[in-house]
């Protein structure tokens, strides 16, 4: 793989400036960061829902009966789930 030496880069800034320009490149930059930050939340998000699946399968197989509350009930009954 090519290593990118200062030219390089400069180039690359230029060709960015010269597509974006100067007014709009703070919004892009701004614009990149909320998505990058978006990403890594759903991403943090999924992995927390992955562990819970887990912890869930765990547990049926093993016979507990231990369940998740932040899940809604969904067998129209009242009272404690067990």
């Amino acid at each position: 793989m090519p290593n990118l030496g200062p030219t390089e880069l400069i180039i690359i800034a230029v060709v960015i400036v010269l597509l974006f320009g100067w007014k709009r490149l703070p919004d892009a930059a701004r614009s990149l960061g909320r998505s990058a930050r978006v990403f890594k939340s759903e991403v943090n998000e999924m992995k927390i829902e992955d562990e819970q699946r887990k912890r869930a399968d765990d547990s049926k197989a093993t016979g507990s009966a231990i369940t998740d509350d932040t899940t809604p009930r969904t067998d129209n009954q009242s009272g404690p789930t067990l």
